[in-house]
């Protein structure tokens, strides 16, 4: 999996963490605008891409878990803009899949989550606990619906809309790559890194904790006591590769995620299906 965009992903972290590695570009080149509609022709087209109203992608993550391997079967189906869910399921194990994703605002989340088992003599948790929770786990699953369709589309959509700044250009023995800031809602702060060569999308980067297991969610508070502590943040990675012809468009094939200097996934898609129709009680929201 180690080609030119994971090399160049690599070296553009480090170029970027180094003192004075980036420099200003003046427009065209440092306007975000352009990067984007750059990145967007490479990848289709703007006519094109705007007319993917649904997707459905199937394929296979490897989830670094302890010193094992998981590996997992997934299915992602997405309503443009605002319903997307992702269902994992594990062969090696028999508890069954587990859906996690949104409609609009709601929660989609299969099973439903259990509430965290009270500690004796602390009341249970309020309505209100519960419901900011689940806003919690839709805010996680609309970050993870961002970053994946920064790769995809170059874009954002109305239910996370982002705003995209220039950073500078991070340069490289291999290459040079335009950076973006994106900021969106709930104090959300990525970097798309953007290949100057062939204008496509080779990397997300953000700081965030180590990424809990899949459908959890963050983690709650136990009822009637102190909020757990949370855990330092450290750079996350998304790294974009292997794009291939997909109905005209170019979409990526190989992700990698990475937590620090660690990877923790690695995630190959089979197919992607355009603008095909969904059930729509897949996008049922959890009771």
């Amino acid at each position: 999996m180690r080609g030119l965009g994971y090399v160049l992903g690599q070296c553009a972290v480090s170029m970027l963490l180094a003192a004075g590695a980036l420099r200003a570009v003046q427009a065209p080149a440092g306007d975000p605008n352009a990067v984007l509609a750059a990145a967007r022709e490479a990848m289709g087209g703007e006519k094109r891409l705007s007319a993917v109203k649904t997707f459905v992608a199937t394929g296979r993550t490897q989830q670094v878990r302890g010193d094992n391997l998981v590996p997992i079967e997934f299915e992602i189906s997405c309503e443009l803009p605002d319903k997307y869910i992702r269902r994992d399921e594990i062969p090696a194990q028999e508890s069954g899949p587990t859906t996690i994703g949104f409609n609009g605002d709601a929660l989609i989340q299969l099973p439903a989550a259990a509430p965290p088992p009270a500690r004796a003599g602390a009341p249970a948790p309020t309505p209100e606990q519960l419901d900011a929770q689940k806003r919690a786990r839709v805010t996680t699953a609309k970050q993870d619906f961002a970053r994946l369709t920064l790769g995809m589309f170059a874009a954002s959509f109305s239910s996370y809309p982002l705003t995209f700044s220039y950073v500078g250009q991070a340069e490289a023995p291999q290459g040079k790559a335009d950076v973006l800031e994106a900021k969106g809602p709930a104090n959300f702060t990525a970097r798309l890194f953007v290949y100057s060569e062939t204008h496509l999308p080779i990397m997300v980067s953000w700081q965030g904790a180590t990424a809990p297991a899949r459908g959890r969610g963050p983690a709650a508070a136990p009822a009637g006591g102190p909020a757990p502590a949370q855990p330092p943040a450290v750079e996350n990675r998304i790294y974009f590769a292997d794009f291939r012809d997909v109905d005209g468009m170019k979409f990526p094939f190989r992700l990698r995620r990475a937590v620090g200097s660690d990877t923790v996934e690695e995630t190959t898609f089979d197919r992607f299906r355009i603008n095909a129709k969904i059930d729509a009680k897949k996008f049922e929201a959890s009771k």
